[in-house]
């Protein structure tokens, strides 16, 4: 770096007093360097909600004026103000949020209501009897995990799932924020009421949207050789075999990327090989991939991004079986493009594009869980002598609500931090449904 770039040093005189900070550089400053993760760009807009008769009015900043409930995300902070327009008699103030998981399936139902985080406002001094005051700020940090029947989860994102029928099941995951102005009774053991003295509340629903993104970047294509495909580490492959009634099995291998980390906003690059003998390959590939935009229903062969949406109440075993309900959803279509072949092989690649009703990720609280999986499957026709048995090959991934970035930058009203996700090893995080599985 050139010496001639830097600012000069300012005078011995200046030195004795400390210079004003500001958060951008002023007139006679530039930056030499700054990191966009460490400034979020916050929201100048409020929510407000307010009691019927305006005694006292709850204002959150940081949100969109247009929003129609608040939203907040991992790690946040639920900051604004209070303000109390009729303070006679208030004894104290103070502000919770909650979360309520609700859970209803055949097996029976589950309630579970937290207190995230509770903070005392202000409490009347019974020796000076000052009044409460007419605006009282706060800031309430909400946690990143929550405990329930000795184990400890995430804390999920705001969802709501049903399966309609018999059997089915209704979930939902609901946060919300409550202020209480607490007042004497002025008829001793009487419903609370405005009328008879009661308490003022203040309580709205907030959507919890913690954001997460993979660590590391899409990978660059594979490469196609003479011998079928250059293997890299950025790529995993996932084999199987397609059993063939007369002849050579066919080995399937299917590409993906190696962190299996993918943004609901970008599609999923695949990359797919076929290898036999010619003969098998020949009488199969009529029922292969196919680079056309024929019906999904017409296709043999194709690969689909599915969501497992799970509801067990009673989280046992029944004569060894579970007593979970599960619905599997189709979240995303694969298209093929053909890519190279030679005499014993042939490949494709494509991608996976994502449904953009995706708005959240996989998690998992007490028994209601989202997973998510790519499926390549490979179904037989209709006949007595199918030439092939069915193939399904599921891989579990995660879904992440942005894309990779590699400063951290592009941070919203509802930022807070990432929460990174990641693939578990663990035979209950790799579980599939046997529907999924199997095509049930």
């Amino acid at each position: 770096m050139s010496t001639a770039s830097l600012p000069g040093y300012p005078s011995l005189l200046s030195l004795l007093h400390s210079p004003t900070y500001t958060a951008t550089p002023q007139a006679h400053e530039y930056s030499l360097a700054h990191n966009a993760r460490l400034r979020p760009n916050r929201s100048p807009g409020e929510f407000v909600k307010q009691t019927r008769n305006g005694a006292v009015i709850l204002r959150l900043v940081g949100q969109d004026d247009h929003a129609t409930v608040p939203v907040y995300g991992y790690s946040a902070s639920v900051q604004g103000t209070l303000d109390i327009n009729k303070r006679d008699d208030i004894t104290s103030v103070e502000i919770e949020g909650t979360l309520k998981l609700e859970e209803v399936a055949e097996g029976g139902s589950t309630n579970c209501k937290l207190c995230l985080n509770r903070s005392v406002l202000w409490v009347k001094d019974r020796i000076y009897q000052a009044p409460c005051p007419s605006s009282l700020p706060f800031n309430l940090s909400l946690p990143t995990t929550f405990s329930d029947r000795g184990n400890t989860y995430p804390l999920p994102p705001s969802h709501e799932s049903h399966l309609s029928g018999l059997p089915g099941f209704r979930a939902k995951i609901v946060y919300s924020i409550s202020v209480i102005a607490v007042k004497p009774h002025l008829v001793p053991h009487a419903v609370k009421s405005s009328l008879l003295g009661g308490d003022w509340t203040i309580s709205t629903p907030f959507e919890y949207l913690p954001r997460t993104r993979p660590s590391v970047p899409l990978p660059l294509p594979l490469v196609s050789i003479r011998g079928g495909v250059l293997e890299t580490p950025q790529w995993k492959a996932f084999p199987s075999l397609v059993h063939v009634n007369q002849g050579e099995d066919i080995m399937v291998k299917l590409y993906l990327p190696a962190n299996r980390i993918f943004c609901i906003h970008q599609s999923i690059p695949f990359h797919v090989m076929f290898s036999s003998s010619a003969i098998s390959l020949g009488a199969f590939m009529s029922y292969g991939p196919m680079v056309s935009k024929l019906s999904l229903k017409k296709q043999h062969t194709k690969i689909q991004l599915l969501r497992q949406t799970t509801v067990d109440v009673r989280n046992e075993l029944i004569l060894g079986t579970r007593t979970d309900i599960w619905r599997v959803d189709c979240i995303g279509e694969g298209a093929f493009r053909h890519a190279a072949d030679g005499p014993h092989w042939t490949s494709f690649s494509g991608e996976i594009y994502i449904s953009p009703d995706v708005k959240v990720g996989g998690f998992k609280a007490c028994g209601f869980s989202i997973k998510d999986f790519v499926v390549l499957s490979v179904t037989p026709p209709d006949s007595s002598k199918p030439p092939f048995k069915e193939l399904r090959l599921v891989v579990p991934v995660r879904l992440a609500t942005d894309r990779y970035t590699a400063d951290g930058s592009g941070l919203t009203a509802y930022s807070g931090q990432y929460r990174p996700p990641s693939i578990s090893s663990s035979s209950e995080e790799l579980e599939a449904s046997p529907e999924l599985r199997y095509g049930l």
